[in-house]
Parts: structure tokens; C-alpha cells; sequence
């Protein structure tokens, strides 16, 4: 399978060249340019983002002692307190049918990115005014996958002894560069950031995007996405259960910071709006408005 491989800082330029494109249409007084420039800038975002996702798991990939024995430690702790099968046991599901393991390494590649920029662009361009709530829920949820990546994790296709498979690698699929060829300043996706898994989290953001603000009865079918990623993630033995279960929690996190932030904002909106005039001068974007200020000093 061929896969795209930049620097993170080529990344990191493109941001850049984004976020300086959208400003400079912006100000462009040009319609069409103007009109354009949150679409641009919303993709410096979302650059900004792969960006910041690749460089950590580069940084992991030259602090990775103990990553194997992590995640000899996780399957441990699997088998002593969930209830659920070995992830062995899972994969030995799909490696006996060749049709289905290649499937799922196509899955595994492509389905996280395409269903949450597919997710990005419906709420961009026909639910626009929830946009921004699921843009910044993206960002929370990923930032903090990203900081508990910061310890590496070695997935179970890494594991010596261990049984799994890299069907990934079987087939000639995986969109991982072999470890001793992988230098740190390649933004490919990192091997040994398995915990937690960024599949999951954004599964469950397309999952959860589309069910809050969709309409039809047809949308609970979503739900199926984060289901087969889960199977996927699982089978490939590219993660452990636990992964999708910590970026579970990472996603509710991000989301009850984003709810508790709303709710302080409108808190002090509320309070601004309960103060005499007076008070109100003295809290930023509540004075009066330069129009005001000049026509009180003319009279």
C-alpha cells in the first residue's frame, strides 16, 4: 500500500501556509476570496493537527524503552480484570480468510481519516453553526491522545512471542515504515503510540457527531462505525482493548471540559448582563462602543 511520508516540518509549513492563505483572503475585499477564507483556515486546522499527531509519535519513536513491557503489562492486566477474548483470539477470526484480513488493513488505513473529514465538511458546509463545537471537541480529544501517547506503547503486532500477526505487513498494506528506517523527523504514523488508540476516539466523534446533530432516524446507523473499528483495530492487532477504552474516556473528558467551559462563559454572560451600566463599563466588551464614547463627548 503506498503511503504519503512528509516531515513533520513540511506539515507543519502547510499548516502555516493555510492559516497566512485564509488571512490574506480575509482581507482581501475580494467576495469569492472572503468567502473562502474560513474554509482555508479551518484546513490549517485540521493540518495543524496531523501535524502535531505525527511529530509526537516521532518523539515517542526516540523515547521507547519500556514500550515492549508495556504492552506485555496491558495484556496482563487484560486477562486478570475485563471480560472479553485475547485480541489473539479475535484475529484468528480474519487471518484465516484472506479477503477479509486485507480488508481490514484497508479499513484500518483509510476509514478514521475519510469518515471524520467526511463528518468535517457535511457540518462545515450544511451544519455550520455546530461546526465549531465539533471542530474544538476534535482538537480536545486529540490533544489528549496525544499526551498520553507521549509514553510509548508497543502494539500487540510488536510483541515478541506474543502470537499476533502483522497482517498489515503479510499482505504488503501497512502505512508504517519499518522500525530501523523510521527516523524521527518523519511524519508517518508512529508505531509505538498503540495507547490510546486515535482510530477510537475519532470513531466515536464521527459517531457522536452525527447523532447530535443529525435529524433522520437512519443516523443511530453510525454507530456501526465505531463498532467495526473497534473489530479492526483489534484483529490487525494494531491495538489492545484497553486503547479504545482509555480513548473512550478521553473522548468524554474532551467533551465535559468543552461543556463546562460553555456553561462558565454563558455564567459570566449572565452576570455581565444582570450589572448596572456602571459596573458593566469596567468588564472588556461591555463599555461603551467608540460611537458611543465620541457622540457623549460632542454633546
Amino acid at each position: 500500500m503506498v503511503n504519503l511520508d512528509m516531515s513533520w516540518r513540511q506539515g507543519a509549513l502547510l499548516a502555516g501556509a493555510l492559516f497566512v492563505a485564509a488571512a490574506l483572503a480575509g482581507r482581501s475585499g475580494r467576495a469569492r476570496l472572503v468567502a473562502s477564507a474560513p474554509a482555508v483556515r479551518e484546513a490549517g486546522v485540521i493540518a495543524a493537527l496531523f501535524t502535531l499527531w505525527q511529530w509526537v509519535g516521532a518523539l515517542a519513536l526516540t523515547r521507547s524503552a519500556g514500550a515492549v513491557e508495556r504492552g506485555h503489562a496491558i495484556v496482563r492486566a487484560e486477562r486478570r480484570w475485563l471480560p472479553l477474548p485475547a485480541e489473539s483470539t479475535v484475529q484468528q477470526l480474519i487471518t484465516p480468510h484472506p479477503w477479509l484480513t486485507q480488508a481490514c488493513n484497508l479499513f484500518y488505513a483509510t476509514a478514521h481519516v475519510t469518515a471524520l473529514l467526511v463528518l468535517l465538511v457535511w457540518l462545515f458546509w450544511r451544519r455550520r453553526e455546530h461546526y465549531a463545537r465539533v471542530r474544538t471537541t476534535l482538537v480536545l480529544v486529540t490533544a489528549g491522545c496525544l499526551l498520553v501517547a507521549l509514553l510509548p506503547v508497543a502494539p500487540p503486532r510488536l510483541l515478541p512471542r506474543s502470537g499476533f500477526v502483522d497482517t498489515a505487513a503479510q499482505y504488503g498494506q501497512s502505512v508504517y515504515a519499518a522500525l530501523d528506517t523510521l527516523s524521527a523527523d518523519q511524519l508517518s504514523p508512529n508505531q509505538l503510540s498503540a495507547m490510546p488508540s486515535v482510530h477510537v476516539a475519532w470513531a466515536l466523534l464521527v459517531a457522536v457527531g452525527v447523532i447530535t446533530v443529525g435529524v433522520s432516524r437512519w443516523r443511530w446507523l453510525v454507530l456501526a462505525h465505531p463498532a467495526v473499528t473497534v473489530f479492526v483495530v483489534v484483529a490487525t492487532a494494531n491495538h489492545y482493548w484497553l486503547d479504545g477504552i482509555v480513548a473512550a474516556g478521553v473522548l468524554a473528558l474532551a467533551m465535559a471540559v468543552q461543556w463546562a467551559g460553555r456553561r462558565l462563559i454563558r455564567r459570566g454572560r449572565r452576570t455581565a448582563r444582570q450589572l448596572p451600566p456602571a459596573a458593566q463599563a469596567t468588564i472588556p466588551g461591555h463599555g461603551p462602543t467608540p460611537s458611543e464614547t465620541v457622540a457623549r463627548v460632542t454633546e
